[in-house]
């Protein structure tokens, strides 16, 4: 029977839907990283959430075959050094793109209504007059998104914002896209006549640090501007600088260049800023059928089957 590692604790029905395929040890390695190295020469297949799967893991696990990563993007992935070795590795692209869609839509709204500073402002008793205009914010309905990277989940946010809040939708991609609520624009154009920039585009060589101190500059004095994507495809000193001297307005930030964030990062002291920890699929249910799927993927490889949601890379 082959060994399954899960270095992120999977879910109780998915750990009982692994273990029918596969002895399953679990070993997280964010909290004993020792415990889950040690465990790396028995594995045929590795299943979790953001460690690195790298050269330097892959001498340690010979055995391996296969890799599913609890997540749609595999940036921690070496997919070269996994090609290489003839390991398989899969990710999970599809259900949590709702969920996801979901989370973007909250941060536009939370950023542009600036709901998390009227919410402290309540709580700490600063709300004295009902015409306080300190707690206004800018329109959401009838704007412009402007959505840089048009995947799925940037489909599923264009069809929100198109339906549900009569926005106008520009989107920006490597090819144009067919059956889309949203009208392609060049990059620059993009940035110019859009009150929302939303970065979705995934982290790789040539993507990192992709948004910079030109395309800040390039936005609407009241562009706000979201990133649901990696936070390395933004150069972040850089936006912190945009928000610092009022050349955007506002931003939503789920993610960062140093995760968890360092508690001394100026974008936490900023009020423009709304800050989340990286939530964007972070549902009991969708976390549930990520793992789901993830299980279903490994199981399938160490089975000597290709799986559905194999990486080609």
């Amino acid at each position: 029977m082959p060994t399954i590692v899960a270095y992120t604790k999977p879910p109780e029905r998915v750990l009982a839907f692994l273990e029918q395929h596969a002895e399953v040890k679990i070993r997280p390695a964010h909290q004993d990283e020792e415990a889950f190295l040690q465990a790396l020469p028995e594995a045929d297949g590795l299943i979790g959430a953001g460690y690195p799967v790298n050269e330097k893991l892959l001498e340690m696990a010979p055995r391996l075959k296969v890799v599913s990563n609890v997540s749609t993007g595999y940036d921690n992935l070496d997919m070269k050094a996994l090609t290489a070795r003839g390991i398989t590795a899969t990710n999970t692209p599809y259900v949590l793109i709702d969920t996801v869609a979901d989370t973007i839509m909250g941060m536009m709204l939370a950023a542009a209504r600036r709901i998390p500073q009227a919410d402290r402002g309540v709580k700490e008793g600063r709300w004295k007059d009902k015409r306080d205009e300190s707690f206004f914010g800018v329109n959401v309905h009838h704007k412009t998104l402007g959505i840089i990277g048009m995947g799925k989940i940037g489909e599923e946010v264009a069809r929100r914002a198109s339906a549900g809040f009569h926005m106008d939708v520009l989107y920006h991609n490597r090819s144009e896209k067919q059956n889309v609520e949203a009208v392609y624009a060049g990059l620059d154009e993009l940035l110019e006549a859009s009150d929302f920039v939303l970065l979705m585009t995934p982290l790789t060589a040539e993507t990192k640090h992709f948004i910079r101190r030109e395309h800040f500059r390039k936005m609407k004095k009241t562009a706000v501007f979201l990133n649901a994507a990696r936070g390395a495809v933004v150069k972040e000193t850089d936006l912190i600088e945009a928000l610092e001297t009022k050349e955007i307005l506002a931003a939503g930030i789920d993610v960062y260049e140093q995760e968890p964030v360092d508690p001394g990062n100026p974008l936490l002291a900023l009020d423009s800023a709304v800050t989340l920890p990286h939530i964007g699929s972070a549902t009991a249910e969708t976390r549930e059928a990520m793992y789901q799927d993830a299980a279903e993927q490994c199981a399938a490889a160490l089975a000597g089957k290709v799986p559905e949601h194999k990486i080609e890379g």
